[in-house]
C-alpha cells in the first residue's frame, strides 16, 4: 500500500515562511513528478508546484520567487520551502505523485491527506 504522508502546516504570520514534507512510503519501484496542491475554501484544487525526476520545476505564478520545491529521490521524499507568505496562500495543501509500483507498470497518481496552512495578517 502506497501512502504521501505529509508535514510541516501551521500557522505563520504574513511575511512568514513555512516548510513542508511529504514523504512516499509503501510498494514503490520509481517515482515520476512529485507536487504541492493546494485548495482554499470554496475554491479549486490548483497546482502549486512540481518537480520531475530530473529536477525540472514547474511554479504557479502565484508563488514564482517565494517558493521551492526540492525533492530527495533516495528518501522519495519531496518539499516546499515557502517564504513570504501572504493570506492567500492559506489553504489546505496536497502533496501528489505519479509513481510505478513495478518496472513496466503503468503510472499512478496518489495523493497526500492535506496540511492546513494559514497566515494571518
Amino acid at each position: 500500500q502506497v501512502q504521501l504522508v505529509e508535514s510541516g502546516g501551521g500557522l505563520v504570520q504574513a511575511g512568514g515562511s513555512l516548510r513542508l514534507s511529504c514523504a512516499a512510503s509503501g510498494s514503490i519501484f520509481s517515482i515520476n513528478a512529485m507536487g504541492w496542491y493546494r485548495q482554499a475554501p470554496g475554491k479549486q484544487r490548483e497546482l502549486v508546484t512540481i518537480i520531475t525526476s530530473g529536477g525540472t520545476t514547474n511554479y504557479a505564478d502565484s508563488v514564482k520567487g517565494r517558493c521551492t520545491i526540492h525533492r530527495d529521490n533516495a528518501k522519495k521524499t519531496v518539499y516546499l520551502q515557502m517564504n513570504s507568505l501572504k493570506p492567500e496562500d492559506t489553504a489546505v495543501y496536497y502533496c501528489n505523485a505519479v509513481l510505478q509500483y513495478y518496472s513496466g507498470s503503468p503510472y499512478y497518481n496518489y495523493w497526500g491527506q492535506g496540511t492546513q496552512v494559514t497566515v494571518s495578517s
